[in-house]
């Protein structure tokens, strides 16, 4: 089971509807508890009619990044919850910045700060 850190951009299974199953898709990790769940918010290449999102570029990753070929954008308002054991793996981290942004826009994050001090590779 693998720790991980807000900012860090994960591959994990999410569902974008409530009827359809999950597939596997970049997620941004917004927190980590000790006991092993992970709070993320999905990325998606169209942003939604009917919520917040974060516009997100190669420009915003500290370290390593995704295949994006054209601007994606960070689903703040889909917050999920799965165990570290789910994530597929680990594609980079996100800026400082880039991370202070998704954190004032998501619900209950501004003043939650449960990230393990242990980092995956």
């Amino acid at each position: 089971m693998g720790c991980y850190l807000r900012g860090d951009v994960i591959l994990a299974p999410v569902a974008f509807e409530e009827r359809g199953g999950a597939k596997t898709r970049p997620a941004i990790v917004i927190s980590a508890a000790e006991n092993g769940d992970v709070q993320i918010c999905p990325v998606s290449s169209r942003p939604p009619t009917d919520a917040p999102c974060i516009p997100i570029s190669l420009n915003d990753f500290s370290e390593g990044g995704l295949d994006l070929f054209e601007e994606s954008y960070i689903l703040t308002a889909r917050i999920r919850t799965i165990r570290s054991g789910e994530v597929v793996g680990k594609r980079g981290r996100l800026t400082q910045e880039c991370v202070a942004l998704i954190i004032a826009q998501t619900p209950n994050q501004k003043t939650k700060n449960t990230d393990s001090k242990k980092r995956s590779r």
